[in-house]
């Protein structure tokens, strides 16, 4: 694991260098992933490294834990409440589609949701350009895979160091790296709504995926799921698509 640590810092310290910036940002939101990065990006810029809370809708126990990674690694941080703009934003345009008459009620939910991750990332890369920094993602293996991430929300970034771990490895890496045991231990969730966990919401179990992952025999039921997900999501993956010349 302290090799794994070393080769990840060492990456994110040339991607640095190549770039020709000064250091990194991540966005904690109390959860296993954000905190293994946070860890991360301190080790490898201990002074030119930050983290940014965004509440927004969000579970109660949330910023208290994403309070505690940064304390727990001695992590700069600032808080950005992006509740109020999003509501302001997200009630303009659903108003100007009322009266356009195509408001569509059964999208409301996954559009609230997916405005809030964009608005996050916005924050991220406003925050990233006033200190010359890059935007670090926090996506794992799993999550890459499957597509469990908002395009150019979570996934609008400048680098993903955990995306070839699988949730395991990453809550092992928490282990390692001394993130504390209630993040370590928490239900996984994008926070998108009351009572909302990734698991439930994709069918299938961080479990099943990592040992898909790993070329392991799983249920078909949970492969079948698996794969759905990764072909449904190949365009998140990819750079916006041209027509040929």
């Amino acid at each position: 694991m302290e090799q794994k640590v070393e080769k990840i810092v060492s990456w994110l310290q040339e991607q640095v260098k190549e770039a020709n910036v000064e250091g990194l940002v991540v966005g904690v939101s109390g959860g296993i992933d954000s905190a293994v990065v946070a860890n991360l990006i301190k080790k490898a810029f201990p002074d030119n490294s930050l983290g940014v809370i965004m509440p927004c809708k969000s579970q109660s126990d949330d910023q208290v834990h994403a309070k505690s990674v940064v304390e727990a690694c001695d992590l700069p941080v600032m808080t950005v409440d992006l509740t109020e703009t999003h509501n302001v934003m997200f009630q303009t345009i659903k108003q100007q589609l009322n009266d356009a008459g195509s408001f569509n009620e059964e999208q409301e939910k996954l559009a609230d949701a997916n405005l809030r991750a964009r608005l996050r990332m916005s924050t991220l890369y406003t925050i990233a350009t006033n200190h010359k920094y890059l935007v670090v993602g926090t996506d794992n293996a799993a999550e890459w895979y499957t597509g469990y991430f908002t395009k150019f929300g979570d996934g609008g970034v400048d680098l993903v160091p955990i995306s070839n771990l699988t949730k395991g490895e990453v809550r092992e890496m928490a282990k390692y790296l001394g993130v504390p045991d209630e993040v370590i231990h928490k239900q996984p969730s994008a926070g998108l709504w009351e009572g909302q966990t990734d698991e439930n919401e994709m069918g299938t179990s961080y479990d099943m995926i990592d040992r898909h992952l790993k070329g392991e025999e799983i249920p078909e039921e949970d492969r079948n799921i698996i794969e759905a997900m990764h072909k449904r999501s190949a365009h998140k993956r990819q750079m916006p698509t041209a027509p040929p010349k």
